[in-house]
């Protein structure tokens, strides 16, 4: 563009063009996509034994990965990991939100290490929202102590609306961290509904974290909870709760003689600790210990971990029926007629899965 100062009438005055810009791209920058290099299942396999946690993360992420081809190379993965898998304490916890689980598990896991040493792997299934389907992830970032330890692997996993989905890939992720060296395993569930029944079907000890002081105490002592529950814990005993605690574990005892007996022979204990505080945590790991060398003693370990895999493999039997069933072309058109119908009255809701599923079997006849 000419400067108007340049024109004949401004004889006396000249504006330079100015120097010309070099380009902000490296001219010698050789243009290619950039692609990050695909690990096989041979080199993933030897990183997992060799304890890499990139390549253990990598292989997490292709285990809760939906894309089928990842599925299939994570099974592989699994596969030749499980004959270096199991050689592991599972432990879970849960409790109600606002329970302390995080923290709980920063205190423990950083005594645990401290006196037993070894590797810990946690895995927290948090809770994703309903509406934007999306999570915080955040359970990391209340390890604070535990998060800074070499020897400690921290993995959150989002339910994503599949709480039957998130547990069975928490156990097939319990596997690799086994296979990968990490002898202690923490699983922290979202804690309420269903999964505290999942997490007890894939851990070696089932941990309740309860609180005291927050209103009436016959609220947490449910049957369905408590039953499964192979230690009761009551957080934040410390300052002026002391006593609350101590009344609320007097409580929890007096009902678990109500309860009937556990296969594993182990009446349940209540113990009081404060996991801000770090008071009261030996006694806890004292508890869970002496429960492991109870039923390795009287053979309920092994009895317990065959069960886990029967289950899983009934739960993996339904989940990929109803994949299926759900993932077939025909029944996906089939499906919204169906629901249109029983929308407008013409067809009840069990007639009109009756028909469905007559239509899906048919077709896996032909």
């Amino acid at each position: 563009m000419e400067h108007p100062e340049n024109s004949a009438e401004y004889k006396g005055l000249t504006v330079n063009s100015g120097v010309k810009q070099p380009s902000i791209i490296n001219p010698y920058l050789k243009r290619s996509v950039f692609k990050r290099r695909e690990i096989s299942v041979a080199d993933m396999v030897e990183g997992i034994l060799k304890g890499d946690v990139t390549i253990l993360s990598q292989a997490v992420t292709l285990v809760e990965s939906v894309n089928p081809a990842h599925q299939q190379k994570a099974q592989e993965v699994i596969e030749k990991c499980l004959p270096h898998a199991g050689k592991s304490v599972r432990i879970g916890i849960s409790g109600v939100p606002g329970a302390g689980k995080s923290t709980s598990i920063d205190a423990f896991g950083c005594h645990v290490l401290d006196e037993y040493g070894g590797k810990l792997a946690v895995l927290a299934i948090d809770p994703s929202s309903e509406r934007s389907k999306g999570s915080i992830l955040g359970d990391k970032t209340r390890m604070e102590k535990l998060s800074l330890r070499q020897e400690a692997f921290i993995r959150p996993s989002p339910t994503a609306g599949s709480l039957g989905g998130v547990a069975r890939k928490t156990r097939e992720t319990i596997i690799l961290c086994e296979a990968a060296g990490y002898d202690k395993i923490f699983v922290e569930t979202v804690g309420v509904g269903q999964s505290e029944t999942a997490c007890h079907s894939m851990v070696d000890f089932f941990l309740l974290i309860q609180l005291a002081g927050t209103g009436d105490e016959l609220q947490g002592i449910k049957r369905g909870i408590m039953e499964i529950a192979d230690g009761i814990v009551i957080n934040k005993c410390d300052g002026n709760n002391v006593d609350k605690c101590e009344m609320a574990a007097t409580n929890f005892r007096n009902a678990l003689h109500f309860f009937p007996m556990s296969a594993s022979g182990w009446l349940p204990k209540v113990l009081c600790y404060s996991g801000f505080y770090g008071t009261g945590i030996k006694e806890v790991w004292d508890m869970i210990y002496e429960y492991i060398a109870f039923v390795n003693h009287n053979g309920y370990f092994d009895y317990r971990r065959n069960e886990q895999s029967k289950y899983w493999m009934y739960e993996t039997i339904n989940e990929s029926l109803r994949n299926s069933f759900y993932n077939n072309s025909d029944i996906e058109e089939r499906l919204r007629q169906e629901e249109r119908m029983v929308l407008a009255g013409e067809k009840t809701s069990f007639a009109a899965a009756g028909e469905l599923l007559r239509h899906y079997f048919d077709g896996l006849r032909r």
